[in-house]
């Protein structure tokens, strides 16, 4: 080491020098003293190395700053909020459904006080958790009891392990479906315990192959809608009406699983129809089993509806409680399933609804005003300009369904992939992250889901294009 270098690093200011700055003493009041002196540490860590190769001795106020700089970094939620621009309302990987400003009042509420979770106020005994749920869902399904556990696959997994432990659970070929996040429909009935017996093949299943299939070690026959994806041609599948029929002349219980189970019939808002709930009750199923946080809406749950029997079953499982909801999950149910009760104003005021049935007009018009807003945060290394899009539903719902909608399209004005991908991650970077799609060597930005519409303007003030035009 040279003299020069060795003198540097002994002119860096002490660990305590840096503390009693004005910075380093409210880091640490806002971070307490043992977090900031690790900070600290670390930046005259990074300044020693600066100092090596040649870099002026940093002033204690500037060490104290990095320090800051650093725990700021640091105390960002690793659970952020973005701009979800994808064109998927309910996309699985951004957390699938925005919950109504009702149901969030209503987690608040409960987060701050003590609630009855499990309290009958009129005995002053214990009471149970379903009863804060029950007569709503019974209520708008249609079903005679109901039970919720913390997300559908739970909700089959308890189903199949209850009415079919170490016996047979019947299911066409045809409906043995795989989901996002490797579920398997076989390995999740094998891992309840359930013997898996196929019928039919995977285009066409009749009724005699459930009737042949049937038999003393039957523990329930279980129907499947397929609702992410479709199987289209020389097909034959068993209805739920007659499916239900079959299982009742046996004696044997039908289970339907509707997967992103919906409660209002999506035909009303242009879509194509999804079977609801209530109808599903109405075809004779025993059980039904869906989602809370897909097209109902609401928090991540999964719902067991149907009979009063087989429920009181299913709640003697000592797995009901290993995959239970807490208060938070329960108050935001509640208050999203009330919401169905005034149907003249679920649009307005449940937000997965509102997106879905938001005009492409009015999308078209919004991509007019943020055209030019883009065009100039980016800067002049891309062209932004307006475009026609489809939007789909998301997280398995109407998989070949799309939904007029518009957006921005942005273009690198010369260049390769590797500018537009820079522009993704640089956009992902903003302090709202705003997530795209890139087809057709273009990044995409579909405006459906963007409500703010000042925040956004706000949030794109404050895009550097600099990391992206070294790309270009």
């Amino acid at each position: 080491m040279t003299a020069l270098p060795a003198r540097r690093l002994r002119d860096l200011p002490s660990v305590d020098q840096v503390l009693k700055t004005p910075l380093g003493s409210t880091a640490i009041q806002r971070f307490g003293r043992q977090v900031a002196t690790a900070a600290v540490r670390a930046a005259l860590a990074a300044a020693r190395e600066a100092c090596r190769s040649g870099a002026a001795v940093p002033q204690p106020s500037d060490v104290a700053a990095d320090a800051v700089e650093q725990l700021k970094m640091e105390e960002r939620p690793s659970l952020r909020t973005v701009f979800n621009l994808t064109g998927t309302v309910l996309h699985t990987n951004l957390g699938r459904a925005p919950l109504a400003e009702e149901a969030i009042e209503a987690v608040r509420a409960a987060m701050r006080e003590a609630v009855a979770l499990e309290f009958d106020l009129d005995t002053g005994k214990r009471g149970e958790r379903d009863d804060h749920l029950r007569s709503l869902v019974c209520e708008l399904t249609g079903a005679e009891d109901a039970t919720v556990v913390n997300n559908n696959a739970a909700a089959v997994l308890l189903v199949l392990n209850t009415l079919a432990l170490g016996r047979e659970a019947i299911v066409s070929r045809g409906e043995l479906i795989e989901i996002g996040g490797s579920f398997r429909m076989p390995e999740i009935m094998a891992r309840a315990g359930a013997n898996v017996v196929e019928v039919g093949t995977t285009n066409r299943t009749h009724p005699k192959d459930y009737v042949a299939a049937i038999g003393q070690e039957t523990g329930l026959v279980l129907k499947v809608h397929t609702s992410n994806y479709r199987v289209e041609g020389f097909t034959a599948e068993v209805g739920a009406r007659e499916l239900a029929s079959i299982a009742k002349a046996q004696s044997v219980p039908l289970v339907h699983d509707l997967g992103s189970g919906t409660l209002f019939d999506l035909a009303a808002y242009g879509l194509k129809h999804e079977p609801t709930v209530r109808e599903a009750i109405a075809d004779g199923a025993d059980l039904v089993t869906f989602s809370g946080d897909k097209l109902l809406g609401g928090p991540q749950a999964g719902f067991i509806v149907g009979s009063k029997a087989l429920l009181a079953a299913i709640g003697r499982n000592p797995m009901k409680r290993a995959l239970r909801v807490d208060k938070l999950r329960l108050a935001a149910l509640e208050a999203t399933l009330r919401l169905y009760r005034d149907p003249d104003r679920l649009a307005a005021r449940l937000p997965t609804l509102r997106l879905l049935a938001r005009p492409s007009a009015e999308i078209a018009a919004q991509a007019e005003r943020l055209a030019p807003v883009a065009a100039d945060a980016l800067g002049e290394a891309f062209v932004v300009e307006t475009v026609e899009c489809r939007s789909q539903v998301g997280s398995g719902a109407l998989p070949l369904e799309t939904i007029s909608s518009a957006g921005l399209v942005v273009r690198v004005k010369s260049g390769g992939g590797k500018a537009l991908e820079a522009l993704a991650a640089a956009l992902r970077g903003l302090r709202v992250p705003v997530i795209g799609r890139i087809e057709n060597r273009a990044l995409v930005l579909d405006l459906r889901c963007l409500e703010d519409e000042a925040g956004f303007r706000a949030n794109l003030a404050g895009f550097d294009p600099g990391g992206t035009d070294a790309l270009v």
